[in-house]
């Protein structure tokens, strides 16, 4: 199992190290921009009430307090990271597996004295070690200049807002890896889980403009991300469910990747029958 990690985490080595330096100079950037900033007080709030108010409501009522570490850091950082590193996530999470049948090296791996089981968990957890990774390194490209940007917050209210990420990211990635399961290609399941990801973060914003929209958010995953208000403190509540769902999406994933048959090469075709075998899973716990 050791050795499957260590191969997962060289191979996603390349992205680990230029999503980090993309994600760092990212967050240097912005957190030179906080000082002046802050100093412009109240001339912020003038300035933003010129602008459309659906404009305005799009982005909630964070966007009042940009004169803040938690608004800046929720408005101009946490606010993008979902879509910007969800496009990683969903892109590893749907070729995790796939990307090898694709390729036609997978029957080859498992014709080793390796189980699926152990192989799958391997690649999963090396996915889970890989964004940590460059969450971290995020983290860090707010703390260390912490000191000279007049941010008032210590390295562990710099690290809260990571986590509901972190959790966040898991979900939409093995949503995508449950999807590459089920759907002809890794492309399709990427594509799909993107599309999701993105009308999820545009929902959000549209819902502060059309309330009707509030009933529907509250079965989304992003209604649930925090952001910069995980300063304040965690909902440990909000992040027991994603983590929760999480783990059911690479569950179903792990159990459909035991049952179906490995391609040699190449995509596939629409496996209907294990839709419709998730289906009556999914009654049948319910009945339960």
């Amino acid at each position: 199992m050791f050795v499957e990690l260590k191969y997962t985490l060289h191979r996603l080595r390349g992205q680990i190290i230029g999503w980090g330096i993309g994600i760092a100079l990212y967050g240097l950037m912005m957190a030179a921009f906080y000082s002046d900033l802050a100093e412009m007080g109240g001339l912020i709030n003038e300035l933003l009430s010129s602008y459309p108010k659906e404009l305005i409501a799009f982005f909630g009522d964070t966007i009042w307090n940009l004169n803040t570490p938690e608004g800046y850091l929720d408005l101009y950082y946490f606010n993008y990271m979902t879509v910007i590193i969800g496009i990683f996530s969903v892109g590893v999470g749907a070729k995790l597996l796939s990307g090898d049948e694709e390729h036609g090296i997978m029957d080859l791996v498992l014709s080793y004295p390796l189980s699926r089981t152990r192989f799958f968990w391997s690649r999963f957890f090396g996915f889970i070690i890989a964004t940590a990774a460059i969450l971290i390194i995020g983290w860090l490209s707010w703390v260390i200049p912490s000191q000279n940007t007049g941010i008032p917050l210590t390295w562990m209210e710099f690290l809260l807002p990571f986590i509901p990420l972190f959790a966040e990211l898991l979900v939409f990635a093995s949503l995508a890896l449950l999807l590459s399961m089920l759907l002809p290609s890794m492309r399709a399941a990427g594509w799909f889980s993107g599309c999701l990801l993105v009308a999820n973060y545009l929902l959000i914003g549209l819902s502060n403009i059309n309330a009707d929209l509030q009933s529907v958010i509250k079965y989304t995953p992003l209604y649930y991300y925090q952001g910069g208000d995980a300063i304040s403190g965690l909902n440990w509540e909000w992040l027991a469910g994603l983590l929760g769902v999480s783990i059911a999406f690479a569950l179903l994933a792990w159990w459909r990747f035991q049952q179906r048959d490995i391609r040699v090469g190449g995509e596939g075709g629409w496996e209907l029958t294990s839709v419709l075998g998730l289906l009556r899973l999914s009654s049948r716990s319910r009945k339960r």
